[in-house]
């Protein structure tokens, strides 16, 4: 399959994966485990730095929600261009898991912390710093199993 429509599918898997792992960070926060997602501190920052200056509340929830669907669609297409094989279901959830977190890794070892959103992993003094590991994990795992229903597998 050619990389335009392993993106595609991919992109679309993505979508998906975030709205799931919405779904689970809604259940998180209900019983207080979830206080801030990364989208949420992303905006803070932008927020710190003046450029959201004027924004009403609603228009900065709609952008959280907005970067929230567009990283995880876009890290969908970009670890559909990456796939290239295909596998059963254990498979395909395994490598889904194994991107997720190579993206949490990339995500909030170098970019977030050079942004001054929160500082790197191995500075964090709290097992917070699991949670979104475990999301991305979660959310590679339901990835890897709607692109290989997606593939036609």
């Amino acid at each position: 399959m050619d990389p335009g429509k392993r993106a595609a599918r991919g992109g679309f898997a993505g979508f998906v994966a975030t709205l799931a792992l919405s779904g689970l960070r809604w259940g998180l926060g209900r019983v207080g485990l979830v206080h801030e997602t990364a989208p949420e501190q992303v905006v803070r920052r932008l927020e710190e730095l003046g450029l959201l200056e004027g924004w009403p509340p609603p228009a900065r929830r709609a952008l959280v929600v907005l970067a929230h669907l567009a990283y995880g669609t876009g890290l969908g297409a970009s670890m559909g261009i990456l796939r290239r094989l295909r596998g059963g279901s254990a498979e395909e959830a395994s490598v889904g898991i194994a991107l997720g977190v190579l993206s949490w890794g990339a995500g909030w070892a170098s970019w977030l912390p050079l942004a001054g959103v929160h500082l790197p992993p191995w500075r964090q003094r709290t097992p917070k710093v699991l949670l979104p590991l475990l999301d991305h994990a979660f959310f590679g795992a339901v990835w890897g199993l709607l692109y290989r229903i997606l593939r036609g597998v």
